[in-house]
């Protein structure tokens, strides 16, 4: 089996939501996967109006492929007990294209700055740990092009040779010549040219593509 390549963070698969309750404050998480600054501002913005009566709404959030762009705010409460913290949580998990925010409803009890540390990021942890993760890499598209006649042979062959060596299926496409293409990591590269020219007794020779980010399947 082929080691990954170029590991990179990973994010969620959808939304979740999830509450604690410290001392009579509620602290309501909500998590949610997107993929740019404007629609992450477009989501605090409508945690912001739904729960537009709770005294604080903070936030934090990571974008973009390398988790390069980075924001947070305490929304109210004393610097750095909020906003900061959850982040930490964020970066800790190596996640990206994310944002959080956390509302809390205040029970009339201070917490502390301790306190309120531990309730902000415990609570965007325990969200995450009810999260299902989506892993990414950096793949090679792979094209493939083959008579129909010799097509269900192939499609046989290399959909368990992507299945042994970490690469990624994509849906063949039939016309005059059935088109199969599959998404490699770069360590496998050598070994699929090689595993196509002894199946094809070198009759087939595979086109390398562009590389791009692909969102890994659960296993």
């Amino acid at each position: 089996m082929s080691t990954a390549s170029s590991p990179l963070p990973s994010t969620i698969a959808a939304r979740v939501e999830h509450e604690v309750v410290i001392k009579k404050s509620r602290f309501i998480a909500t998590l949610v996967p997107v993929r740019s600054i404007a629609e992450a501002d477009a989501e605090i913005a409508a945690r912001r109006k739904h729960y537009w009566d709770a005294r604080h709404n903070c936030t934090a959030l990571v974008i973009g492929t390398h988790a390069d762009q980075q924001r947070s705010s305490d929304d109210g409460e004393p610097s750095g007990t909020a906003g900061v913290p959850m982040l930490e949580v964020l970066r800790h998990r190596d996640l990206t294209d994310l944002v959080a925010v956390v509302t809390r409803y205040f029970g009339g009890v201070l917490l502390g700055a301790g306190g309120l540390v531990r309730a902000y990021s415990g609570a965007v942890a325990e969200a995450l740990d009810g999260a299902r993760l989506v892993r990414r890499e950096i793949l090679t598209q792979v094209t493939l092009d083959i008579p129909l006649a010799d097509a269900g042979r192939l499609d046989n062959w290399l959909r368990e040779w992507v299945a042994a060596h970490g690469a990624v299926w994509d849906e063949p496409t039939w016309t005059e010549v059935a088109r199969f293409q599959v998404l490699v990591p770069a360590d496998a590269l050598g070994v699929l040219a090689e595993d196509v020219a002894a199946f094809s007794a070198g009759t087939l020779v595979p086109v390398t593509g562009d590389r791009r980010v692909v969102d890994l399947p659960p296993g």
